[in-house]
């Protein structure tokens, strides 16, 4: 195997399952988030040797995602783009065993976020350490520390207004 196919396939056994639950928190869709684990995948093969180590690669990999998650969100320029992520995740919820209810409501709540609350939250639950997570969003990690908490305050009353529906 050649050098660039073996770092090629640490670091997407590495970072693939991350990138997937990014894809996901944007889309609610499990092929969409397929599709665009794939095209950022292909992404960084093709850009693998420009990777310059100036920051860590699975900060580069989440800003290729991220990018190509908002292309995709423009490109679909969805108007009823809400009543079709509800439909989306309401299908996903009856999809899940009770035991995993829970999971689809905190799902269904990050859809409501604003596009950059749910790139943040979705960073938080996959467990990306502060510092990265604000390189990629682009704030200073005080501010992310407040933004988080904010995050997890409107998560909170989303989750109870849902539950007690």
């Amino acid at each position: 195997m050649e050098q660039k196919d073996k770092l090629f396939k640490e670091i997407f056994d590495s970072n693939s399952k991350k990138i997937f639950h990014l894809c996901y928190g944007y889309t609610g869709d499990t092929d969409a988030a397929n599709d665009l684990l794939q095209e950022t995948f292909l992404k960084v093969w093709q850009n693998l040797d420009k990777f310059r180590n100036k920051s860590l690669i699975s900060t580069w990999i989440y800003r290729i995602a991220v990018n190509t998650c908002l292309t995709y969100l423009r490109s679909e320029k969805r108007q009823a783009k809400d009543e079709l992520t509800d439909n989306i995740i309401e299908n996903k919820i009856e999809e899940f065993s009770e035991k995993n209810e829970q999971v689809a409501l905190l799902y269904k709540c990050i859809s409501k976020l604003e596009e950059n609350d749910r790139l943040i939250i979705t960073m938080v639950l996959d467990e990306l350490p502060y510092h990265e997570i604000a390189d990629i969003s682009g704030i200073s990690e005080g501010n992310l520390r407040v933004k988080i908490h904010r995050i997890k305050q409107k998560l909170t009353e989303l989750y109870n207004q849902y539950a007690s529906v």
